[in-house]
């Protein structure tokens, strides 16, 4: 007499191998989410640190971009400095960790250019969570420049 339908074992087999493939498509689901989720924060600090230098020399105004509550993991704002109007701000869906290199507010004079003494430029690292790398950085160069970059190897160290 031949044999219908699957053994026990082979039962058994056939939902191991759907546990595994259902971990890992899981697994990386949320890299790719957090991935996402870094890059679209890095565009977003990126686009309001370029908007305050355009706001700044359209307005012939000092502009500031300064950290939500201290943290620019929790977002930032953009205000004129002699009125503190704002101009805009930004809050993440979710927290991020980002570390600042240097200046805890980004001014820019009326001329869009940064302020600061000896102001050397800004890197702010958005980190992941695990382990404690950054993929995206935002960079405010001495001249006024904002740029993207996309790095493996830095650290987010301190915060």
């Amino acid at each position: 007499m031949r044999q219908q339908g699957v053994t026990l074992i082979q039962m058994m087999f056939a939902l191991a191998a759907a546990g595994l493939l259902t971990q890992l498509g899981v697994t990386a689901y949320s890299r790719m989410s957090e991935d996402l989720h870094q890059t679209a924060v890095a565009r977003a600090l990126a686009q309001t640190l370029r908007e305050a230098r355009n706001q700044a020399a359209l307005r012939h105004r000092a502009v500031l971009v300064q950290p939500l509550q201290g943290d620019w993991g929790k977002g930032w704002q953009m205000t004129l400095e002699h009125n503190g109007q704002l101009l805009g701000e930004y809050q993440p869906p979710r927290p991020t960790r980002i570390v600042a290199s240097d200046a805890r507010v980004v001014r820019f004079s009326a001329r869009g250019a940064p302020l600061g003494m000896g102001f050397g430029g800004i890197t702010l690292l958005i980190c992941q969570r695990v382990p404690p790398l950054s993929l995206q950085q935002v960079v405010l160069s001495p001249s006024g420049r904002v740029s993207l970059r996309n790095e493996e190897d830095a650290r987010c160290a301190g915060g």
